[in-house]
């Protein structure tokens, strides 16, 4: 099995908790009240019908968890997990991203095709609409870039627009991403993002979702992905939003689990800025630069502050004038440290004073 099941779940019980996982309305909480209740899994399924009835769980899950279907679901998902890169994490695993834990309604499941070491490192979301403009999607590409190069793992729906701008620059910069899914691992939505998902799980990467692996796209799973998004990040930004878009549920899940939200403002012409702007309304941070993102996080690698973003853009831009360089050699010839190094060029890029080709940096003329 390619990965390895926490001390305390045998084959049986992991068998046993996969039959409780595809039982219809039983969700993450009345999962754990089972659990809870009867001590494992395994006991639970044998349990008399009466007793699931006391904790509240709905009938038709008591009914079916003996069927057919129950089994063979069950007995599917065992062999996915026999393949290179499929994996499930358990929420007792001692592997289960920390963060996520601390939900109430942390997924007891979690289903993940690449690399499920990168669930533990920080991570920051980055969210919008799917019919973003061009704009948006080269500053959602930008910081992602950025964020990417400096350490961070970026977290996305792999949605059309925004999402997929994010998961693609973070590959592109080198860096390493992760996609929730508000579908089975197996019945992929959007088909338009089969691509780019196997080139995230082939780069080390991961794409994950909570959902059984043959469960197809019902709308009312995508607002339970999003909080698995919120909640295994440091922060989220949205990029573009309307007033009716999903990110915004997104943010607001982030803020009920005490996680940062950023929002870029647009224009005041553009419906797609009306989200992000109710955002900064409700108490979001207006977010122009990575590093008013980055000097939020507590010191987790905190940029000293430029001494001015004039100085900042000039000296880089004459290096590069010079001769274009990689980030890295940006960072020796200017004797800045990495981070800002790439604050820097976030900013000059967004301005169109810099470029990025094939991993170096030129200057724009202008």
């Amino acid at each position: 099995m390619s990965q390895p099941l926490s001390p305390a779940c045998s084959p049986a019980e992991l068998e046993a908790r996969l039959r409780l996982h595809l039982l219809p309305s039983l969700g993450p909480r009345r999962f754990h009240t089972l659990i809870q209740a009867f001590g494992n899994a395994s006991a639970a399924l044998s349990a008399p019908a009466a007793a699931w009835r006391v904790l509240g769980v709905p009938t038709e899950s008591s009914d079916a968890r003996r069927s057919l279907e129950v089994r063979d679901g069950a007995a599917a998902a065992m062999r996915w997990l026999e393949a290179r890169d499929q994996h499930l994490l358990m929420w007792d695993d001692p592997c289960y991203p920390g963060l996520l834990a601390e939900l109430g309604d942390a997924p007891p499941l979690l289903f993940i095709a690449g690399n499920p070491a990168i669930l533990e490192k920080p991570q920051l979301a980055i969210v919008g609409s799917r019919r973003a403009a061009r704009p948006a999607l080269d500053t959602a590409a930008a910081f992602s870039r950025s964020l990417a190069r400096g350490g961070f793992v970026i977290t996305s729906g792999l949605a059309l627009g925004v999402d997929g701008a994010a998961h693609q620059a973070a590959l592109d910069a080198g860096g390493q991403t992760i996609g929730v899914l508000g579908t089975g691992l197996q019945k992929f939505y959007p088909q338009r993002h089969r691509a780019l998902a196997a080139a995230m799980i082939e780069r080390g990467s991961a794409v994950v979702s909570e959902f059984p692996l043959d469960a197809g796209p019902v709308a009312g799973n995508f607002p339970r992905r999003n909080r698995i998004i919120s909640g295994l990040s440091l922060g989220v930004l949205v990029v573009e939003a309307s007033l009716a878009s999903g990110s915004l549920i997104t943010a607001r899940l982030a803020a009920e689990q005490g996680r940062e939200v950023y929002a870029i403002p647009g224009s005041i012409h553009h419906p797609g800025s009306k989200g992000c702007h109710q955002l900064i309304r409700d108490g979001a941070l207006l977010v122009e630069t990575v590093d008013q993102i980055v000097e939020t996080l507590q010191g987790w690698q905190r940029l000293p502050p430029l001494q001015s973003p004039v100085t900042a853009s000039h000296a880089l831009v004459d290096l590069l004038l010079a001769a274009p360089q990689t980030t890295e050699g940006l960072a020796s010839s200017s004797g800045w440290p990495l981070p800002r190094v790439l604050a820097a060029l976030t900013e000059l890029e967004l301005a169109g004073r810099v470029c990025n080709e094939a991993g170096r940096w030129f200057a724009r003329p202008g």
